[in-house]
């Protein structure tokens, strides 16, 4: 078995995290933002302060790390599971159904609106799923060690 191709999983998650930049700044800025100021609004938030400078770096951050995330998971399934769309896809919606699930407890809470947790959910599964592909079409396997070869 080939071990895990470090820099293509870094360089695919960097492509992953980018397409999810893209698609969570359309959602959050456009489709979403009356829900997210109402949302503050109730809370007591000012909702200018959830457009901060540096709330943004935090969530582009968390959207490069989550890419990467995507990139290691579909490496490490894909000699089970095979390369391609369906194995990436695999990758990606195990994390993300592992973060829906926060967030639907928080949801409970009454932390987020049912309205906000399912369009950011419905929106979450495109974005997930073309950060997925994308990720994986960058993916290679490395080389496995000569030594590997001999057994």
């Amino acid at each position: 078995m080939a071990a895990i191709n470090t820099g293509k999983v870094i360089a695919g998650g960097l492509l992953a995290g980018l397409v999810a930049n893209a698609f969570d700044f359309v959602t959050n800025m456009y489709l979403l933002l009356p829900d997210w100021q109402a949302l503050a609004t109730a809370h007591n938030m000012d909702p200018a302060a959830m457009n901060t400078p540096g709330v943004a770096g935090t969530w582009i951050t968390v959207d490069f790390l989550y890419g990467i995330l995507i990139v290691w998971t579909y490496a490490a399934i894909r000699p089970r599971l095979g390369q391609g769309v369906k194995t990436a896809l695999c990758a990606g919606y195990l994390l993300f159904v592992a973060a829906t699930l926060v967030l639907f407890g928080f949801t409970m809470m009454g932390i987020l609106t049912m309205g906000l947790f399912v369009k950011g959910t419905l929106a979450g599964v495109v974005s997930t799923g073309a950060a997925s592909i994308a990720g994986a079409w960058v993916y290679t396997e490395a080389d496995a060690p000569a030594a590997a070869h001999a057994r």
